[in-house]
């Protein structure tokens, strides 16, 4: 009975914070930029000057650059997680929070549970962005959950290798400029945005062991056939491996954090 009665607590004041944390996102400008206008912009802007450069046309380039917005969309929404969680304690709200009544892992806690639901607002902006701009897919509306699962579940795993730099690093401002610069990279240097047999050969190979590669192939062949795949499967497991790797990582840096 005491063990549930904690199990209830812990869950009550995790989902508290997650409340506060979703607060702290619509209420700061810099977290809704990238949550909810990144995605419009990139998607707009990638699909109105390169769409007849690359595929012909717009109508033509978008099966393409969906699912490379969506993957990066949820990548840079992911890495505010890292970013949060250094203001919050920079801003001694974490020592605040040690003296209230709560679970101690609920902080932590309140802010990855949050940052799933981040994680899907910007990946069904980056969706409903290119449907207003005339994209149809190919696959039904249960391929489309299937594909937007699969990228939130993987922005969610990655966001616990933010979280733990963002608990080890103590400039919040470096773990922002740090996290941009690795997805800018990764995004650029993968499928998302143009025809891996148009580089070099030098970038081909890099392009094609780049995981960002794999996680975009794997959305995008859902998106077009309305099928689950091998490389998706792969994909989810490479997901969970992270997670467990990272999770107990990072909870043991946030015990053990000054």
């Amino acid at each position: 009975m005491l063990q549930m009665k904690t199990n209830t607590q812990v869950l009550r004041n995790s989902l508290t914070l997650t409340h506060r944390n979703l607060l702290k996102t619509l209420h700061n400008p810099d977290n809704v930029s990238d949550v909810l206008v990144q995605p419009i912009i990139f998607t707009l802007l990638f699909g109105y000057l390169f769409g007849g450069v690359i595929a012909g046309s717009v109508h033509a380039y978008l099966p393409m650059l969906v699912s490379g917005i969506l993957v990066q969309s949820i990548l840079n929404a992911a890495s505010g997680s890292g970013q949060q969680l250094r203001e919050d304690i920079n801003q001694g709200i974490f020592d605040r929070f040690k003296t209230l009544p709560i679970a101690p892992i609920a902080p932590l806690a309140g802010q990855l549970v949050g940052d799933s639901l981040r994680l899907l607002l910007s990946g069904g902006m980056a969706m409903v962005t290119a449907a207003l701009m005339g994209w149809r897919p190919t696959a039904n509306f249960g391929a489309l959950m299937m594909a937007l699962f699969l990228a939130v579940f993987i922005g969610w795993s990655t966001s616990w290798i933010f979280a733990l730099v963002g608990l080890l690093v103590k400039n919040a401002e470096l773990i922002s400029s740090l996290s941009m610069i690795i997805i800018l990279v990764l995004t650029f240097l993968s499928n998302a945005f143009i025809p891996v047999k148009t580089l070099p050969h030098f970038l081909q190979t890099i392009v094609r062991i780049n995981p960002v590669t794999t996680t975009i192939t794997a959305i995008r062949g859902i998106l077009n056939t309305g099928h689950w795949s091998g490389t998706a499967t792969m994909v989810l497991v490479s997901g969970a491996v992270i997670i467990l790797v990272f999770m107990p990582l990072t909870v043991m840096a946030y015990q053990r954090r000054d």
